[in-house]
């Protein structure tokens, strides 16, 4: 077994590998070894198409360039705005950047709108061992699968922010949400739990006031696209355990993507995996899908909060939803409003009052 060690400065290093110390690289192995999520390898750039930049270890993005070097991990993505790429089950010729945080894959499908510029390709040049030759994987480094509950002294309110899809405005509710909860003086928590990695998002919700942000990718995950239901539990576990060292009251938690994309749909059927969980900000782009996703969500048993997201940006669309179903519409106003907190009590006095009226039925 011949290794070879790495000049990092040469080496462009993605994010999802920022906890890699290791600077030896296997080249022998390349056309043998069989991939799976978190592995971690070196390529080449060989010509760049939809991603031009990737996010460094810094949290910088920076541009990539052909016959640039970055170190990156294998992994899956699904977003139905770009692309759906897979880890592939043999050796290839040419790789894709699948995220800007650094997931690689090849590509099964891409939207229309960047049919004509492509993916970034790229080839392999080997995988990053440790001193054993042990392929290193982003999310083995994390020693994550520790079982964690909420205990009864620290029991904090979760709040879903769920959506019809990918851009339906998830993550800008759930900021909007953090900002009036901090108004509030609510100590508050938020976890992206699903997608692909990139932290532009929970970076967002922490300028908006959340006290302390994490999502997948800091336990390791490249993405949690084609992820166990096993797994997503543990990795929930192991954001709860995180994000409650420091005692927050309220925990937001965005669930990537739409109700009908895999992950998603398996979290919302499984109450074993979301069996905390006080209610539900659902976001969309329309008045029919608003109260269509909502109505779902209701029939599963979920509290929904209030349906929110990019249509409340249209008066016209609100008046249909507010017209045409019982749902709550939070707008942008209402949201980062520290008023907010009373419509979430009064939201949780609502669920008392019914779950009680069902007991004594």
């Amino acid at each position: 077994m011949k290794l070879y060690k790495l000049n990092s400065d040469s080496i462009k290093k993605s994010i999802i590998c920022k906890h890699v110390n290791s600077n030896l690289i296997n080249k022998t192995i390349k056309k043998t070894h069989k991939p799976k999520a978190g592995d971690v390898a070196i390529f080449k750039v060989k010509a760049i198409g939809k991603h031009t930049r990737m996010q460094c270890v810094d949290g910088n993005s920076r541009f990539i360039l052909e016959d640039d070097y970055i170190m990156a991990a294998f992994g899956n993505r699904y977003a139905t705005e770009q692309m759906e790429g897979k880890i592939p089950d043999t050796y290839q010729t040419t790789y894709h950047v699948l995220g800007q945080g650094g997931a690689i894959g090849v590509i099964e499908n891409i939207h229309q709108k960047f049919e004509l510029v492509g993916p970034t390709t790229l080839s392999l040049v080997g995988y990053v061992v440790d001193d054993q030759g042990v392929v290193i994987n982003t999310k083995n480094i994390h020693n994550m699968f520790e079982s964690y509950k909420l205990s009864k002294q620290n029991n904090p309110k979760i709040i879903l922010s769920l959506g019809t899809s990918m851009d339906s405005g998830k993550t800008t509710s759930a900021a909007f949400l953090a900002n009036g909860l901090k108004k509030a003086n609510k100590k508050v928590a938020y976890i992206k739990l699903t997608g692909t990695v990139f932290t532009k998002d929970k970076n967002f919700v922490r300028d908006y006031g959340a006290d302390v942000c994490v999502d997948f990718s800091d336990f390791g995950f490249p993405s949690t696209y084609m992820c166990s239901n096993n797994e997503l539990k543990e990795l929930l576990s192991n954001a709860l355990k995180y994000v409650n060292q420091f005692s927050p009251e309220f925990i937001i938690m965005e669930i990537a993507d739409g109700l009908l994309q895999r992950e998603t749909w398996n979290l919302i059927h499984n109450k074993t995996i979301l069996e905390n969980v006080f209610g539900v900000l659902f976001s969309s782009m329309d008045s029919m899908s608003a109260i269509s996703g909502a109505k779902l969500l209701s029939g599963l048993n979920f509290n929904v909060i209030g349906v929110t997201g990019l249509f409340t940006t249209s008066p016209l669309l609100i008046n249909e939803v507010q017209l045409k179903s019982h749902y709550t519409v939070l707008t942008k106003e209402e949201l980062t409003s520290k008023k907010i907190v009373e419509t979430l009590h009064n939201k949780l006095s609502i669920v008392r009052y019914e779950n009680k009226m069902a007991v004594n039925i």
